[in-house]
C-alpha cells in the first residue's frame, strides 16, 4: 500500500468501538416480527457507517445490507458486531468484500451463538443471581434488587465489550471456530448447570400443600406432652420452672402434641421425594410447551384453574 493510500485509510478507533458496544444495549428496541433485530443492528453500526463511507450512496448501501433479517441472543450480538466492524472497515478501505459475504458471516454466527447465549444467560446466570437477590430481599434488605441490577449489568457490559473486541480482532477468522466442538461443549455444560439450578429453585419457590388426611395413628400415652396438666397448674398459680423445663424437654425430645397423628397426602409425597409434586408440575409444563406447543399464557391460566378446583375439592390447601 502506498503512502498516499495509507493516509486515506479509514480506521475504527477504540472510542468508536466503545460507542458501538453501548448502542448494543438497544439492539432490541425496535424488535419486529419480520426481520427481528435488524433495525437495532443497523442502529448499532450507524456511527461507524457514517465514518467509514463518505458518499451518500455507500452509506445507504451499508445500512440496507444490515437491515436484512438478523436474530440471536441480544448479548451475543457483540462478537457478530465485532466481526462485521472488521469486514466493513476492510471493505471501506478497498478490500473485495461483497454484501453476501458480510451477510453470510452474520447468518453463520447468529445460530450457534444463540444456542450458547440462552442457556448461559437465561438458563444459568439470571436464575442464580435472581435467587441470591431474592433471598436478600426476603430478609427485608434493599440490597437484593440493587445487587441484582448491578451484578447483572456489570456481567452484561463486560461480556459485550470483550466479545465484541474478540470479534473485531479475529475478523472473519472467528467463523472457522464455530464449527468446532467448543461451542457445543459450552452449550451442553451451561444447559446442565442451568437445569441443576432450576431443579434447586423449583421446590424452594414452588409450594404445593395436600392436606387430605389419609390415616390417623394413635400415639403412645407416654409420648404425649401434658398440656392439660400445664394449664391446670397455671390456673392454680402453682406452675413451676421445673414443670416448664419438663414440657420443653418433651417437645425437643419428639413428644407428640395430640393423641393421634394424622398422615396427609402431602406427607406421603414428601416421604417419597421432597418437592416431588412441584417437580412433576414443572416437568409437565415443560413437556406441554415443548412437545404440544401449549403457550405459556394458556399454562398459567390452566394452573390457576386447576388450583381453584383442587382447593374447592379439599385436595389442596
Amino acid at each position: 500500500m502506498s503512502e498516499q493510500d495509507e493516509k486515506k485509510r479509514v480506521s475504527i478507533s477504540k472510542r468508536d468501538r466503545m460507542n458501538v458496544s453501548w448502542r448494543l444495549t438497544f439492539v432490541q428496541a425496535n424488535w419486529n416480527y419480520e426481520r427481528m433485530h435488524n433495525v437495532g443492528f443497523a442502529y448499532t453500526l450507524a456511527p461507524i457507517i457514517r465514518k467509514l463511507y463518505s458518499s451518500k450512496e455507500d452509506r445507504r448501501d451499508a445500512l440496507k445490507r444490515h437491515l436484512e433479517f438478523v436474530n440471536t441472543h441480544p448479548y451475543v450480538h457483540a462478537p457478530i458486531v465485532g466481526v462485521v466492524l472488521a469486514l466493513e472497515e476492510e471493505k471501506a478501505n478497498g478490500a473485495e468484500i461483497d454484501d453476501m459475504a458480510i451477510q453470510g458471516v452474520k447468518v453463520g454466527m447468529m445460530g450457534p451463538l444463540a444456542g450458547v447465549g440462552d442457556p448461559i444467560f437465561w438458563g444459568t446466570l439470571r436464575p442464580v443471581i435472581g435467587a441470591f437477590a431474592a433471598s436478600l430481599a426476603l430478609t427485608g434488605s434493599a440490597l437484593g434488587p440493587l445487587l441484582f441490577f448491578l451484578i447483572w449489568n456489570v456481567i452484561r457490559i463486560l461480556f459485550t465489550w470483550y466479545t465484541q473486541e474478540l470479534g473485531y480482532v479475529s475478523g472473519s477468522e472467528i467463523t472457522k471456530e464455530l464449527g468446532g466442538g467448543i461451542l457445543r461443549k459450552l452449550t451442553t455444560g451451561a444447559s446442565i448447570l442451568g437445569m441443576f439450578v432450576m431443579g434447586v429453585l423449583v421446590p424452594r419457590w414452588t409450594e404445593m400443600n395436600f392436606p387430605v388426611v389419609i390415616s390417623e395413628l394413635q400415639n403412645d400415652a407416654d409420648t404425649i406432652v401434658d398440656f392439660e396438666g400445664l394449664a391446670e397448674m397455671a390456673n392454680n398459680n402453682i406452675l413451676t420452672a421445673d414443670k416448664l423445663r419438663e414440657v420443653v424437654s418433651q417437645l425437643t425430645g419428639g413428644g407428640n402434641l395430640y393423641e393421634t397423628t394424622a398422615q396427609t397426602l402431602g406427607d406421603i409425597f414428601n416421604e417419597l421425594l421432597p418437592g416431588l409434586m412441584p417437580l412433576i408440575l414443572t416437568l409437565v409444563a415443560m413437556y406441554l410447551m415443548k412437545n404440544k406447543n401449549v403457550s405459556a399464557i394458556t399454562l398459567i391460566f390452566a394452573i390457576f384453574g386447576l388450583g381453584i378446583v383442587m382447593y374447592a375439592l379439599g385436595i389442596m390447601g
